[in-house]
């Protein structure tokens, strides 16, 4: 008697377990959300939005103030008003504030020199508030002026519903006297989880050596003055931290009673850099890495959903739209319409690369009547088309079209001789 055979069965059920994958994949992309406030997250270099959750309603934003400052630092290190190896002159208030216990410092003492370098990783690496003031001291004059230099430095960003109103970060109650004027004994600094992204990608854009800086764990400050300090970085994501997570090389952590704790994370893996936003991590209270476990959940579930890939080649028609062109005295009524380039976006497992929403912008100074006039070259740019994933609503960090690509002619279209034209008018008398 002959056994029968099992292998038909086995990949019927291997084909079912398969699909199953698939669409529990699916549908944890879908359904993903870290606990937390909010969550925000998006690729560096074009700044499509990979995951928003509650990421356009200003919260306190903590420390990760001091990006913002930092920004303005390096900025101004750029334009040479300042410079890295400076002496930066520590204020009775920027002293004052250094040993106020509750608060993440390092002690300043006025008669010691520091350095800007001192100060900066200072700043980012133990997030010290009074380091933070002298640097704002130091490029404004005071820190009311410098607080009015973010605000019109996030202004030009695009920012319009941030809430500024110190350099560091603090609440006002430890600010006193030294509080910006007509604000609130509790007022904080305020901004959505979508603006602390914008903030991040510039910085790390425009003063990438930034990470240099945000990615140490542990450093001594000031080791030639009288009183060093051993530093040690609250982002416990960089090497040789407790939650470390390789690729991870910034940016900021911030803490306080109205925001709760937050990260502003950035990892490089893969040739792509991913920056995320967690504002106030709800387990915090049973959990003092909440917030870098949930930026972990995040910046996995980025890199594990999201990959870039080509939706449409160069030279091809464009799938919707518009795809001829009228010609006017042409020999050809109308011309043919390609994509110049390829064109990749930025694609979540399950959605449909296939299913495109297309968006035909032509360059109507080329056109008469929405025509184009003979003769036409091959390959004339008459226009752009974006490009967008239909099941895709999350856009870009501050635009909503998708990838944009230049609208040419496929073919030339000769202009028609006199005789052709002149019987072209004739019919179209009596058309």
């Amino acid at each position: 008697m002959h056994k029968k055979k099992k292998f038909p069965l086995i990949l019927v059920v291997l084909i079912l377990f398969c699909q199953s994958l698939v669409g529990i994949t699916a549908r944890a992309a879908d359904d993903f959300s870290v606990n937390a406030n909010a969550g925000f997250a998006i690729d560096a270099d074009s700044g499509k939005v990979f995951f928003n959750q509650d990421g356009d309603t200003p919260k306190g934003i903590a420390s990760i103030t001091k990006t913002i400052t930092a920004y303005l630092v390096l900025d101004a290190i750029k334009q040479q008003k300042i410079s890295w190896d400076q002496e930066v002159p520590i204020s009775e208030y920027a002293e004052q504030l250094s040993t106020t216990p509750e608060l993440s410092n390092v002690t300043l003492v006025r008669d010691q020199k520091y350095t800007v370098k001192d100060l900066f990783e200072a700043m980012i690496i133990q997030s010290a508030n009074a380091a933070a003031v002298a640097l704002a001291e130091l490029v404004a004059g005071n820190e009311h002026t410098f607080v009015d230099q973010m605000r019109e430095q996030v202004k030009q960003w695009g920012i319009t519903d941030a809430t500024i109103i110190n350099a560091s970060g603090l609440s006002n109650v430890y600010l006193g006297a030294h509080r910006y004027p007509d604000t609130q004994e509790n007022d904080e600094n305020l901004m959505s989880a979508r603006d602390v992204a914008i903030v991040a990608q510039h910085l790390i854009k425009d003063f990438p050596e930034v990470l240099e800086t945000s990615k140490i764990a542990k450093k001594v400050f000031a080791p030639n003055t009288t009183h060093p300090e051993e530093m040690e970085s609250w982002n416990l994501m960089v090497l040789d931290g407790s939650d470390h997570k390789d690729g991870v090389d910034g940016l900021k952590t911030g803490t306080t009673d109205l925001a709760g704790a937050c990260f502003v994370g950035t990892i490089q893996k893969d040739g792509r850099r991913v920056i995320t936003v967690i504002l106030n991590a709800l387990d915090e209270p049973n959990n003092s890495s909440a917030r870098f476990v949930e930026t972990n959940k995040l910046m996995d579930y980025c890199l594990t959903n999201w990959s870039q890939q080509e939706v449409t080649a160069a030279g091809q028609e464009p799938p919707s739209g518009q795809k001829t062109l009228k010609v006017t005295d042409g020999r050809e009524e109308n011309v043919p319409l390609v994509l110049g380039a390829p064109v990749k976006l930025w694609v979540r497992n399950d959605m449909d690369i296939k299913n495109l929403t297309i968006k035909t912008n032509l360059d109507h100074s080329l056109l008469d009547d929405s025509a184009i006039i003979a003769p036409v070259h091959k390959n004339e740019k008459i226009g752009t088309v974006s490009v967008q994933l239909a099941q895709d609503n999350l856009g870009y960090l501050q635009k909503d079209e998708g990838a944009t690509t230049d609208l040419l002619t496929k073919t030339a279209v000769e202009k028609s001789n006199v005789f052709e034209l002149i019987w072209k008018r004739i019919t179209n008398l009596f058309a």
